[in-house]
């Protein structure tokens, strides 16, 4: 890759390139794309355990007596009712309703919040709430604390056994999409039951400066259950066949949480919210198009931005689509007219220039077993 002394680097790019993987560059910052591969990668956390360096992603702390009422203001989901040490997924709107990102809100106390942006957005998100405070004037700060974290995932059925050695935390009794601080391969941490594949697993937030070695700790300990690094491919497949939505794709500025069959995030009845009026009148209206899984039937994969085709018309796009490893099938999600996206229904994605049939089905195409 060229020019990558002009990229951001996570904390770990020298360990990154000592495994021989393959480097990209992901909104500015210089990540792995595969180590051994991406099916390898892929099916190492679907049938043990996988560990991803996701430093680039962004953090922001939001603090004070009225962050609550602030961050509920902020976002699309129910934040008064999360717990001290619950986490949620959300959506940041603009006052039209499309996204500004997708997020996690981790609640650290009555007067603390705690979110995990996109890497690509960070500066964006930021800004965009420090707009919102500025003109609504609760009383809190924003802080942009991504220089204060670099964040390791691992994810996979073996998850669990390989981060237990590593923390003396017990870690079973958290709950998915909970978190506790604490300690972490000797160093203070925040663990948290969450992940961007399907499987069990742990998001685990500590300083930049103990990065390397906390990778390196993770990668022995889970010597013996397999564990493997895996890169942002291995992330992008295993998120799809779990159908979680990546922005600029599934959703972006221009889909609101309907369309993007993302209604449980969006709580009409919590009060006011930036983006609810747009919301609300959307909902009313009824929806036009709306997010549906697919399955090639034809010869053919559904790549991202390929047209969709209904009755032999065109009708919308594909928003992600690739092999899906652990499925063996060819399989995508689209944005397509609302009436069309029932599980059984023909469409035609165009590849290279020709239509190949496909069928609407239901979703997420992976889903693990309890």
């Amino acid at each position: 890759m060229e020019n990558t002394s002009e990229l951001k680097r996570t904390p770990l790019h020298a360990a990154h390139l000592a495994l021989k993987a393959k480097m990209v560059d992901f909104g500015g910052w210089d990540m792995p794309v595969q180590y051994s591969g991406l099916v390898d990668e892929h099916n190492t956390v679907r049938n043990a355990v996988g560990l991803f360096d996701v430093s680039h992603m962004g953090e922001i702390e939001v603090k004070g007596p009225q962050a609550l009422e602030f961050v509920d203001y902020a976002t699309t989901n129910a934040v008064a009712k999360l717990n001290v040490g619950q986490v949620h997924y959300a959506g940041l709107l603009y006052e039209h309703g499309g996204f500004v990102d997708d997020i996690l809100v981790h609640k650290v106390a009555a007067d603390s919040f705690f979110l995990c942006v996109n890497a690509g957005n960070q500066e964006k998100d930021f800004e965009h709430l420090q707009g919102l405070l500025s003109e609504k004037k609760f009383d809190c700060e924003v802080i942009y604390a991504s220089e204060r974290y670099a964040q390791l995932a691992i994810q996979g059925p073996k998850a669990l056994s390989v981060a237990q050695k590593l923390s003396v935390t017990e870690l079973a009794p958290i709950k998915y999409y909970w978190f506790v601080d604490g300690e972490f391969a000797g160093v203070p941490a925040r663990i948290a039951r969450t992940g961007y594949t399907g499987e069990d697993g742990f998001e685990v937030y500590v300083a930049p400066e103990h990065a390397e070695s906390v990778w390196n700790q993770i990668l022995a300990a889970g010597q013996e259950a397999g564990i493997k690094p895996a890169g942002l491919g291995a992330r992008n497949t295993l998120r799809l066949e779990s159908k979680m939505a990546l922005y600029g794709h599934e959703i972006g500025p221009s889909i609101n949480p309907f369309e993007a069959d993302l209604n449980w995030i969006v709580k009409l009845d919590k009060g006011d919210f930036h983006g609810r009026a747009a919301l609300a009148a959307a909902k009313e209206r009824g929806l036009s198009r709306k997010l549906a899984g697919f399955e090639m039937r034809g010869r053919g994969i559904g790549r991202d931005g390929y047209d969709v085709h209904v009755d032999g018309k065109p009708a919308g796009w594909v928003t992600s689509g690739s092999p899906a490893p652990t499925l063996n099938k060819n399989i995508g999600l689209c944005i397509i007219p609302s009436g069309h996206a029932v599980p059984g229904n023909k469409i035609e994605v165009i590849v290279r220039n020709q239509p190949v049939e496909a069928e609407i089905v239901p979703t997420p195409f992976y889903k693990r077993s309890k």
